[in-house]
């Protein structure tokens, strides 16, 4: 069986960024992941690329940026205030390092991640982008199991 739109699958892969091939995430024969295609759960190009893969298939792609998560959006980088990371009144300059990230809630109640880029005397630049945001990504993989789409 080959997957097709409304197949599930079973993969096994390690994911890089193309380039560098820096592994950001393993998944194993131990613990293989199902993803079901045709939903538009999954991200444009990896869809794509494992579309006609049957059982036992190897796989190695890359994906660019605009096909995974996008491009990095300038907009989605700005200052906030230091006071929006107060809590009881006082905020926690320890917490305030860059490379840190903070779950947030928009004025709409969205929940956004963010990662601190800078910090100033008054203001702290976050970044809302997603992490893979303008990166090439790169999957390395074998298909282990096809099924029907009513399989559970």
């Amino acid at each position: 069986m080959k997957i097709i739109s409304g197949s599930k699958a079973s993969l096994i892969y390690t994911l890089y960024t193309a380039g560098d091939n820096k592994i950001i995430e393993t998944v194993s024969k131990e613990r293989p992941v199902v993803f079901t295609f045709g939903k538009g759960q999954l991200i444009e190009g990896f869809e794509e690329n494992l579309l006609g893969l049957s059982a036992g298939d190897p796989f190695d792609f890359v994906i660019k940026a605009e096909q995974a998560y996008g491009p990095v959006d300038s907009y989605a980088i700005f200052d906030l205030p230091k006071e929006t990371f107060e809590v009881d009144g006082k905020v926690d300059e320890k917490l305030l390092k860059p490379g840190n990230s903070f779950h947030m809630q928009d004025n709409d109640g969205n929940r956004h991640e963010g990662k601190i880029v800078s910090v100033h005397e008054e203001s702290v630049t976050m970044d809302f982008n997603h992490p893979l945001a303008g990166k090439d990504l790169r999957f390395v993989g074998t298909v282990v199991e096809v099924m029907s789409g009513e399989a559970k």
